[in-house]
């Protein structure tokens, strides 16, 4: 019975700290580490020339073989490939899909005026199987009706 409370006082004496020779036994106010402020909190500030809510124009993709796409509103993409299999609206631009046995074909619109009518500015494609990438021109002609 004597063992357990020699280890438990052992285990103990390892928790009590002596101050250094010559020190009392609480710090003194110059010794104690000041606490830190967190930094101050800062609001991102829009970018030169750019006021919040402003019309930001989009980029508009230019590559052969997609000049009958690109350009094109919704109505002009339905009478191209014919209805979409998705449409989604975010804010004022559009995400269209358009799927076939060859590829999928994924367009996005967007005003390229405040307030005009969304317009088709970017296009992806890839194969439904699994996914990959594939050229956007080559489907687009496998999607024409």
């Amino acid at each position: 019975m004597a063992m357990p409370a020699v280890f438990l006082g052992l285990a103990l004496s390892g928790c009590v700290a002596t101050p250094p020779a010559g020190t009392t036994g609480t710090p003194s106010e110059t010794q104690r580490p000041r606490p830190t402020s967190p930094p101050p909190m800062t609001v991102p500030q829009p970018t030169p020339g750019t006021q919040p809510g402003a019309f930001i124009p989009p980029r508009v993709m230019n590559m052969p073989g997609l000049e009958g796409v690109i350009g094109s509103n919704a109505s002009a993409l339905a009478n191209l490939f014919g209805p979409p299999r998705l449409q989604v609206r975010e804010g004022d631009a559009v995400k269209l899909q358009f799927t076939g046995q060859a590829c999928v074909l994924d367009v996005y619109l967007y005003p390229l005026t405040q307030g005009a009518e969304p317009t088709a500015t970017y296009i992806d494609a890839r194969r439904a199987s699994d996914g990959l990438d594939v050229d956007r021109a080559a489907c687009v002609t496998a999607l024409r009706r």
